[in-house]
């Protein structure tokens, strides 16, 4: 398997947050996220073997990053099978098994991949397919038609590249 596998989930979105866009047999979200070590905690209190296994594999004070995320759910079955981390400080992807009981965390190379929006929007465009096969959805793969999802690829980008830029502006204020 590619990356870290863990068994514990990736954090939800936050569905207030997160501008979600049908393409055929995907429907693909836009969040920008702030993660911080007290947003997991809250998100997993009630699981606490995946808490365990978070607070195992966080760094020192814990895990906080901010950043896009895009998440690739099933049209049909509403499974997030990938994920796009494109965090400022450690961006990453995510294969989802529909199984539930494991996700493979993909740290990038930005010197070997380069940028981690050229290289997520890289992989919606060229290698969707392959990579949900990968997350065990083969039939939400089968269903794809680049012809509808061209598109809206287009527009997720739009919006994510947007989301980046107000977020760096009001760092910047």
């Amino acid at each position: 398997m590619v990356g870290t596998v863990y068994q514990v989930q990736p954090q939800p979105p936050e569905e207030a947050n997160t501008r979600w866009l049908e393409a055929g047999a995907i429907v693909i979200g836009v969040e920008y996220r702030d993660v911080d070590p007290q947003s997991l905690e809250s998100t997993y209190a009630d699981d606490p073997d995946a808490w365990a296994e978070i607070v195992a594999n966080s760094p020192d004070g814990g895990f906080a990053d901010t950043g896009v995320s895009l998440h690739v759910r099933g049209a049909a079955d509403g499974h997030e099978y990938l994920r796009f981390d494109l965090f400022d400080d450690d961006p990453h992807y995510h294969y989802v098994r529909p199984s539930g009981d494991h996700n493979n965390v993909v740290l990038l190379d930005t010197v070997a991949q380069g940028d981690a929006f050229d290289f997520a929007f890289g992989c919606l465009r060229d290698r969707l397919a392959a990579m949900l096969r990968h997350a065990g959805g083969d039939p939400v793969a089968d269903a794809l038609d680049a012809a509808v999802q061209g598109p809206v690829i287009d527009e997720v980008e739009a919006i994510a590249r947007r989301a980046r830029a107000n977020a760096a502006a009001r760092e910047e204020a």
